[in-house]
């Protein structure tokens, strides 16, 4: 498999980590927003948020909730913003959870596309009908 992640949880490709167990691996983001900027990861290749089973899915968020206090003691930071994508704007095709330690005065932004929104009734109908 041609999977960066994969290559990562195999040694292939060494790696920042900084917590692991039989299920995950957290480590650094090559490419961070922040400092400290990491991501928790599977071990088992899992493509998209579709495909992941709920133990797995329940352990990522269990160890979300341990690694944002050690993130908070050790970095200083002030908030922690969480990301996951799937499909378009999903880089690697392996299932991951970002963490973001937010700082003040960090400029982080999500910037949106204000003229091609549409009206949010409009999206509620199209949602919910």
């Amino acid at each position: 498999m041609d999977c960066v992640f994969c290559k990562i949880m195999s040694q292939e490709i060494p790696s920042y980590t900084l917590y692991e167990d039989d299920v995950v691996k957290v480590i650094l983001d090559i490419n961070p927003s922040t400092n400290g900027d990491c991501m928790i990861i599977p071990k088992k290749h899992i493509e998209n948020i579709n495909d992941i089973d709920e133990e797995t899915y329940m352990h990522i968020f269990h160890i979300t909730k341990k690694m944002y206090p050690l993130l908070m003691q050790k970095l200083n930071c002030k908030g922690l913003t969480l990301v996951q994508n799937n499909g378009l704007g999903q880089d690697i095709k392996h299932y991951h959870l970002h963490l973001t330690p937010r700082y003040e005065n960090d400029n982080v932004r999500h910037s949106f596309n204000k003229d091609i929104l549409v009206d949010l009734e409009k999206i509620y109908k199209q949602i919910t009908e």
